[in-house]
């Protein structure tokens, strides 16, 4: 009798297990998280990334700059459909069109967030991140995430010290 429940034990936690190991977070846009992330409470986090370019990368495509860029390179599609444009000014293109006019939006940084935006989840960090939201370990992790697009990017040095204190967004300390 030990034994058969011992088994079914571990059939359930072995379903759960796999369940969860391949589950396909989704991306939920940031619609959702400002939700919550627009409070002082929670550091104004969303106004924050709506002041940033990130904002507005895919929009800015669209400018005569971007177009008078593309000439410049020989590129032959317009710049908001090109996916060597695209894959920094709008990373989630090819995962979440749906989102694509965010720009660099709060998903890229953080993950998919269809499952950790729940408010339970999100109160306990290493649920959150069980459910697909991404912490970066240090500064240099987020300077090497950053650096997937900024590197050289139109020929221009990146400056992650001063890009970050545009950008950073930590929520306020508990008083």
């Amino acid at each position: 009798m030990k034994r058969a429940v011992f088994i079914v034990i571990v059939l359930i936690f072995s379903i759960v297990f796999l369940s969860l190991s391949g589950q396909n977070f989704t991306y939920v846009g940031a619609s959702k998280c400002q939700i919550c992330h627009k409070t002082e409470k929670q550091g104004m986090q969303f106004s924050i990334w709506q002041k940033t370019k990130h904002s507005s990368s895919y929009a800015n495509l669209s400018s005569e700059k971007a177009l008078a860029l593309v000439k410049e390179i020989g590129l032959e599609i317009p710049p908001a459909e090109s996916e060597k444009c695209l894959k920094c000014h709008s990373p989630l293109f090819d995962k979440a069109a749906e989102i694509k006019q965010e720009g660099v939006t709060c998903e890229v940084c953080h993950g998919p967030g269809s499952e950790y935006k729940k408010l339970n989840i999100m109160k306990n960090r290493e649920e959150a991140v069980k459910n697909g939201l991404l912490v970066y370990e240090s500064q240099e992790a987020i300077k090497a995430h950053c650096l997937t697009c900024h590197e050289k990017a139109h020929g221009k040095t990146f400056d992650f010290a001063s890009s970050w204190e545009k950008i950073k967004h930590p929520l306020p300390e508990k008083q």
